[in-house]
């Protein structure tokens, strides 16, 4: 056991006094220490530039290099640069940081909304259409689902392959989000008395929630390897296709029929608690977004080797393929028109959806001419809502530690 008055009493028969360690001199007491711990030797780090790739951990954390020189801005790169730790000073991509900022002033709980008007509705007898209730149940089956996975993606693979700290400091708070955002739906399904079983297995028994999972899955996978690493131009952009696939398409264009359904209802005065979580969420996501969105364009400015035709065609394709698999979800949740709104209409939408994503992310648009048929949703998006903040706080709310009283 150490000593923690005189921390090297025991770990080598000299240790009594402490004494100033050469590089080598501490490398040899990691290794002192590891066997003292029955874990395999800390071997001395190889000394490489800060930038160069290697071969294996090249994307995850390295070991310290003492001795190593100071980091520079222009050290630091989103993918493929050396980091033994997150050192987020000096900021080279401040977007990055303050996007992690504004997300930490956006903090809510789901328990913080009133969900008893939600309650006493679902428990009438005639209070919702059966279509209204199989909307509701169905996003909130794909929404668990979804959330769930896309932290996993966060989690398990995304964060060890982007190697820059003012970005993945923002990844450490998107993931609490996502968890978040999964504590919302069980809360909801808590707090309406559902079948839990029907709504958390809906991803393994509805074919148009599953198809969406399925779809999604692969990418994670082929992150989540723990034998791949980037540093090759068909390695990175694996890694960029995954980025696309979970930023742009999944939180980009599958999450948005089931965001404009639960909203309108909502706008008619009705389940207006879950409506509420849905635009927490919803603020949430559209961060989420405009930081992946970033982060790809920035790999595309940083090796723009990788954006070539065939990689744009192939995007574009998934891209395209995620807009029909979208509206089959609409048809699915929707087979009667209900709430003023109807399948055809939610074609029309993701078409504009997804001509707005491939301009965001320097692709041609493919669907000319296509027009929002929600300008209200736009309205949500800005987030500039009028409420009594007796009855509930505005959606705009930000902890008070971020105001500023100018």
């Amino acid at each position: 056991m150490l000593n923690w008055e005189d921390p090297l009493t025991g770990l080598t028969p000299q240790a009594a006094k402490p004494k100033a360690l050469s590089a080598s001199d501490f490398s040899d007491l990691l290794s002192d220490v590891t066997e003292a711990q029955q874990a395999p030797a800390i071997s001395a780090p190889t000394r490489l530039p800060l930038n160069e790739p290697v071969q294996q951990g090249a994307t995850g954390l390295e070991h310290i290099e003492i001795g190593a020189k100071r980091i520079q801005v222009d050290d630091k790169k989103i993918i493929n640069c050396r980091a033994d730790l997150n050192q987020l000073v000096p900021f080279k991509y401040r977007w990055a940081w303050q996007k992690y900022l504004d997300a930490c002033a956006n903090h809510w709980m789901p328990q913080e909304i009133n969900m008893n008007a939600d309650i006493a509705l679902w428990k009438s007898a005639d209070g919702l259409t059966e279509d209204e209730r199989m909307i509701i149940k169905r996003n909130l089956g794909f929404f668990s689902t979804a959330d769930s996975l896309v932290a996993n993606n966060l989690v398990l693979a995304v964060y060890r392959h982007i190697t820059n700290p003012e970005c993945r400091q923002y990844l450490l708070r998107q993931a609490f989000e996502e968890a978040l955002h999964t504590h919302a739906y069980q809360y909801v399904v808590e707090s309406l008395g559902m079948d839990e079983g029907e709504v958390f297995n809906m991803y393994r028994e509805l074919p148009a929630v599953a198809r969406k999972a399925e779809w999604a899955l692969p990418f994670t996978r082929s992150l989540g390897d723990p034998n791949f690493v980037t540093g090759t131009p068909e390695a990175d952009q694996r890694l960029l296709r995954d980025l696309i696939a979970f930023y742009v398409i999944f939180e980009g264009i599958f999450f948005y029929v089931g965001f404009t359904q639960i909203l309108s209802m909502g706008r008619r005065n009705k389940m207006t608690g879950t409506a509420e979580q849905f635009q927490y969420i919803l603020r949430d996501e559209s961060m989420h977004m405009n930081f992946g969105i970033d982060v790809i364009n920035q790999i595309k400015i940083e090796n723009p080797h990788l954006w070539g035709a065939d990689f744009q065609q192939e995007i574009t394709t998934l891209i395209t393929d995620a807009v029909d698999i979208e509206i089959q979800y609409a048809h699915d949740t929707m087979p009667r028109g209900v709430l003023g709104l109807n399948a055809p209409m939610f074609e029309e939408y993701l078409k504009f959806i997804a001509n707005r994503r491939c301009n965001q992310i320097g692709l041609s648009e493919q669907y000319v001419g296509a027009q929002n048929p929600f300008p209200w949703m736009s309205e949500i998006l800005d987030l500039k809502k009028e409420k009594n903040f007796f009855e509930t706080r505005v959606t705009e709310y930000q902890t008070g530690g971020a105001l500023t009283w100018d």
